[in-house]
């Protein structure tokens, strides 16, 4: 079975995820934004064995737990796609100007493209890519599970924010409709921020993109 548990972490309520496979014990975290002691003891409340942490996005808040963890846990870092590099850059600056704790710049491990394949345990994930919130945002998606890890592409009746660098209001709306609206209505939606929702939901009640 896969399993997974929510965890906000930062005082910007950013949804790291943990996601593990209950036959294997084979675990990933996703967006490790910070708060990173606590997330490892959920993980090793759990007993997990953390086998890689994925990256769906380079903003802050999603990212900025990475150099500790790296200290803490030589695991691999996966993601975002490439042309988040210019975030991750200015990790320290962007880290200070939001009173976050001091954080270091980094590059990840491998960085992730459209048609890649990722596995926790048993499980595959479609790596999609979907910029517009920033231009190396992807998201991850489990077909056999119907869950979708969505980072800041898609939240509960609403959309990210295309206002920083290099966002682009056109391109995400696109996406969305073109690549994530066409994921089967149940598919479950693990957001950024907030609340979980359903591809089937936001098609129907999402003031931005509806369908």
């Amino acid at each position: 079975m896969l399993n997974f548990t929510i965890i906000p972490v930062t005082p910007l309520m950013q949804n790291a995820t943990l996601l593990w496979d209950s036959a294997s014990k084979d675990a990933v975290l996703t967006d490790v934004g910070g708060d990173v002691e606590y997330l490892l003891s959920v993980v090793d409340e759990h007993r997990l064995n953390l086998r890689k942490v994925w990256l769906t996005h380079a903003h802050v808040d999603h990212v900025s737990g990475v150099p500790e963890l790296r200290t803490r846990r030589n695991v691999p870092i996966l993601g975002p796609q490439q042309e988040d590099a210019f975030w991750l850059e200015e990790l320290p600056r962007i880290a200070q100007a939001y009173g976050l704790p001091p954080t270091e710049t980094f590059t990840p491990d491998r960085w992730l493209n459209e048609g890649d394949v990722l596995q926790v345990g048993q499980y595959a994930f479609d790596v999609l890519h979907v910029p517009g919130h920033t231009p190396g945002s992807v998201v991850f998606y489990c077909a056999a599970e119907n869950l979708l890890i969505a980072g800041d592409v898609l939240f509960l009746e609403s959309v990210g924010r295309t206002d920083f660098p290099r966002g682009n209001q056109e391109e995400l709306f696109r996406n969305i409709r073109e690549k994530l609206f066409t994921l089967p209505d149940l598919t479950r939606v693990v957001t950024g921020h907030g609340a979980m929702t359903t591809i089937g939901h936001e098609k129907r009640h999402n003031p931005f993109v509806r369908l």
